[in-house]
């Protein structure tokens, strides 16, 4: 039987309160498990050393899916053990199979609270309210006060690219670990970064489509037009565009129309019908 403060067993009953409700307080790991798992019975141990070793900064909560197949059939686990992470009553997170020490730990601090989370909240606030300067101004001071929080990298990069600071917010993101340079969040950022940059001091957009209905093959224009086209958030005209650049000229800017591609395919989290239509159309042109 568990006697730990930190650790919970959960049933169909009591899942939304321990795990759901409580994620609103703290981050919650919750172990899918079964008693004739072996990889189970070695990662077990792990967790519940972490739980007791943050004493509350997250809780630990275990579903026996022999006893709650249920349970498991609605939360789609195939296979054992998963452990998702749930914050603000929902999954974020999650990993498959035994995975060191040191990953879980960094899987779970990136959604500890910290004291530079607070000067983050305000930010937000400002800008909710238009008042981008100030809030930059208050993010930059927290990053100062606590560079390893990659939270706020992510925050202050967006106001820095509404602002045309572009070297600054290039330089904010090549200053998180190298760990986290391809992940999904931050090339999203860089993906943003790059068509702001590219429109900035474009031409309009109708003198662009006028160039490109004159000259088809003027994928200058076209690349202008896509960069555009994406910050306005029409992203099926912006890889239009970058298709298009792909079948004329291959070598144009070094490879810009497929890397562009992908690059929207990033800035969409890499799926969605838009997404899987254009990567076929993209497999189609490149072979």
């Amino acid at each position: 039987m568990n006697t730990s403060a930190y650790v919970f067993e959960a049933d169909q009953k009591s899942f939304q309160r321990l795990v759901a409700d409580k994620s609103f307080q703290v981050p919650v790991l919750v172990d899918f498990w079964a008693s004739w798992c072996a990889p189970c019975q070695m990662l077990t141990p792990i967790l519940h050393k972490l739980a007791e070793e943050y004493a509350g900064r997250f809780l630990l909560v275990t579903v026996n899916t022999d006893e709650e197949r249920q349970l498991a059939l609605e939360h789609g686990i195939r296979s054992l053990p998963t452990v998702r992470l749930f914050r603000n009553g929902s999954a974020t997170e999650e990993f498959f199979g035994v995975q060191p020490e040191t990953t879980i730990r960094a899987l779970i601090d990136a959604y500890l609270d910290r004291p530079s989370d607070q000067p983050r909240l305000r930010a937000q606030a400002l800008r909710d309210r238009g008042d981008t300067l100030a809030a930059i101004k208050l993010l930059e001071e927290a990053l100062a006060s606590d560079p390893d929080n990659d939270r706020i990298h992510l925050d202050l990069v967006p106001l820095l690219i509404e602002h045309d600071r572009f070297d600054q917010a290039e330089r904010v993101l090549k200053d998180l670990p190298s760990s986290r340079q391809l992940d999904a969040d931050v090339s999203r950022a860089f993906a943003q970064l790059n068509f702001a940059r590219l429109a900035k001091g474009a031409p309009p957009p109708e003198i662009l489509a006028q160039r490109v209905k004159d000259d088809p093959n003027n994928c200058e224009a076209r690349y202008q037009l896509s960069a555009i086209k994406a910050l306005r958030g029409d992203y099926e005209g912006a890889m239009e565009q970058l298709l298009e650049i792909l079948r004329r000229d291959r070598g144009f800017r070094d490879d810009a129309g497929r890397k562009g591609l992908v690059a929207l395919f990033e800035l969409l989290g890499g799926e969605g019908p838009l997404v899987n239509r254009y990567r076929g159309l993209m497999a189609s042109a490149l072979y």
